[in-house]
């Protein structure tokens, strides 16, 4: 379980849901490590960050752990940066918190 009682990594929007994200780029294992603060959750990855690998490995990730398609996954900011957010596309925050066990 990540998290407790107020969600502050996951925000409600028009479109979807954002979820802010601390990836952690050539982890032994790729998976949720916890809380990074209040509002982000730790996300390690195997990829490192050349070319791209450790944002499309995230994206394979939350889309499979959310059951979403990629395409429903959009990294609105921090392309570059180890801090992240994604939007989740056509989804509820309930469907986003029960799929991360929150």
């Amino acid at each position: 379980m990540i998290g407790g009682k107020d969600i502050l990594f996951l925000k409600e929007v028009p479109d979807g849901v954002l979820l802010n994200l601390r990836v952690i780029p050539r982890s032994f294992r790729t998976g949720f490590a916890g809380l990074y603060g209040e509002t982000s959750v730790k996300l390690r990855i195997q990829s490192p960050p050349v070319e791209n690998a450790a944002n499309r490995a995230c994206q394979k990730f939350l889309a499979k752990k959310l059951g979403v398609s990629k395409a429903q996954l959009i990294i609105k900011s921090g392309l570059k940066s180890r801090d992240k957010v994604v939007l989740i596309r056509n989804v509820s925050l309930e469907y986003v918190r029960n799929r991360l066990d929150v």
